[in-house]
């Protein structure tokens, strides 16, 4: 029977069949010796790795960064971790931002996820997104550090302007596989997977991951990374589309534009954007494990990010 993902986030029983175990000494000795073990994991990036919508603005937001993050505590629980994502930003801002500071942080593991906001403007150039996000990857990998990043999945079926989007996210997704070919940026390859694009792994905006896809993504980054205990359960379909009435389509058409379409509209009219005024979720380098709960990270647990 195929892997099917749970909702929500997961329980301590239900992270133990996910997330693999801690190295122990035995574990260590038989480890292939060009294995690494990340001690500091810095993302930085957009809304996608601020986490939304995995979690909201009332309890904070997960994403697939912190669950990754989580995965590689369990190998080295004296890992570090910081988020320097905001939501709304362009690669250009990305790097303007987050890039000193990122490197300030001397991280041996991040990630550079952004674009998705440059491909929903009016003017978009994808050589020159990814020349933004190329400076990034050039300037990581030089630092020392292993350096991933994301080629998108084709959204926007069925939403207005959906080919042009889904034409705009394949050219996008070339240019960022040639920059990151050029510097060995490790790449997570969502287009290749139809089930990518699987409309239970997104959340109500149609834009941003839920819970069940952050889950799916982390483990998808962890498999590039080759982390211990990996497998492509997460390359797997979701199996056939409960149908949808004629009426369920419109009443879930009307809500998307009403909580999405038309604050996103009224945005660009203002000029403004979603992460206007909002700051780093995690700007430092901090334990991802409770140091009290170190010693339970051999049993498998999901111990968050704190």
């Amino acid at each position: 029977m195929g892997w099917r993902p749970t909702s929500g986030d997961h329980s301590r029983a239900a992270c133990r069949s996910t997330v693999p175990r801690v190295l122990g000494s035995s574990d260590r000795s038989s480890r292939g010796e060009g294995e690494r073990v990340f001690s500091r994991f810095v993302a930085i990036g957009d809304s996608q790795s601020e986490g939304l919508n995995d979690g909201d603005d009332q309890r904070g937001y997960r994403g697939w960064a912190d669950r990754l993050a989580e995965r590689l505590a369990v190998i080295n629980p004296d890992l570090r971790y910081a988020n320097l994502a905001i939501r709304g930003r362009l690669a250009r801002q990305v790097r303007e931002e987050q890039l000193a500071p990122a490197l300030a942080l001397q991280p041996d593991l991040a990630s550079v996820v952004a674009g998705v906001n440059d491909l929903l403007r009016p003017k978009f150039d994808p050589v020159a997104i990814a020349a933004e996000l190329e400076i990034a990857f050039e300037a990581l990998t030089a630092s020392g550090a292993r350096v991933m990043t994301m080629a998108f999945p084709t959204l926007g079926a069925g939403m207005p302007g959906g080919r042009t989007i889904m034409a705009r996210i394949s050219a996008l997704n070339t240019e960022i596989r040639a920059a990151a070919g050029r510097h060995g940026v490790a790449v997570i390859d969502l287009e290749l997977y139809p089930v990518a694009t699987d409309p239970r792994l997104w959340s109500w905006d149609r834009l941003h991951l839920n819970a069940d896809g952050h889950d799916r993504l982390a483990a998808a980054a962890a498999t590039v990374l080759e982390l211990p205990g990996t497998d492509l359960r997460w390359q797997e379909d979701l199996g056939p589309l409960p149908p949808v009435t004629v009426l369920g389509r419109v009443r879930a058409d009307t809500e998307w534009a009403v909580r999405f379409l038309g604050p996103w509209l009224g945005r660009r009219v203002r000029r403004t954007s979603s992460g206007t005024g909002r700051v780093a979720k995690r700007p430092d380098l901090m334990p991802v494990l409770r140091r009290d709960d170190q010693r339970d990270a051999s049993a498998g647990g999901c111990l968050g990010v704190e």
